[in-house]
């Protein structure tokens, strides 16, 4: 009798220590797996997308924080849609992200320090189309994702109250520029930087420089400005 081909695995990981301990584990469980690395050990991320493609794995283990790979996340999708089972296995416990790629089409979630016993069984569970995490928490996590998402978007609308000129302080600001600094750039005066920051803490509904600077990185506000000169809120 013809014995099925062993189910497949491919690992994305940029901590290489863990992702051997993996690959052993899942080794002695019968399993056959592929290192393919990421962040600045690996090939990129358009060869990698290319390297899961020719790999074809039944599972991929996919790590979210990639060093300069960036965020492991926007692979769940293309992944998914290419008809891989993609189960993340990550050191952050933002559960915020979890849901998002639970959204995406990740089967699940799972976090380093589970046992490896647990990460082998979770790939199990893929395999044989059960499911990796219990019904409510799955859709806990994509609440709170959703929940998060839209916080995001209506605090990103206060930033469209702005003026062209408080965008642009604003921006230098989360640059981390102090307002004397500002003002000498403008050739104005600092009182005048002083009456613009004070209106952009009030648009804002915030009561300090640093919560307006940290509400601009939180909402992506700040990063979506320093690539579009109009600094309009991403939508």
């Amino acid at each position: 009798m013809q014995q099925d081909p062993p189910t497949r695995v491919a690992v994305i990981d940029d901590h290489v220590l863990f992702a051997e301990a993996l690959r052993l584990a899942l080794q002695v469980a019968g399993l056959d797996v592929v290192h393919l690395g990421a962040g600045t050990d690996g090939p990129g991320l358009p060869a990698l997308v290319v390297e899961v493609t020719r790999a074809r794995p039944d599972v991929l283990m996919l790590d979210l924080d990639l060093g300069d790979g960036g965020d492991g996340a926007r692979l769940v999708g293309p992944f998914t849609a290419a008809g891989v089972s993609v189960l993340v296995v990550t050191a952050t416990e933002n559960r915020e992200r979890w849901g998002q790629c639970l959204h995406l089409g990740a089967v699940g979630v799972l976090v380093k320090t589970s046992p490896l016993q647990a990460i082998v069984a979770a790939v199990d569970d893929v395999r044989r189309g059960r499911p990796v995490l219990a019904e409510a928490e799955r859709l806990e996590l994509m609440r709170t994702w959703r929940e998060a998402t839209e916080r995001r978007r209506r605090r990103l609308g206060d930033f469209a109250r702005l003026t062209r000129r408080e965008r642009e302080v604003l921006l230098e600001l989360a640059h981390g520029r102090r307002i004397q600094q500002i003002a000498a750039s403008a050739v104005v005066a600092e009182s005048t930087v002083r009456s613009q920051v004070k209106s952009i803490l009030a648009k804002l509904g915030v009561t300090s420089q640093l919560a307006a600077v940290s509400l601009a990185h939180e909402t992506g506000w700040a990063e979506s400005a320093a690539s579009d000169p109009t600094g309009r809120p991403p939508r």
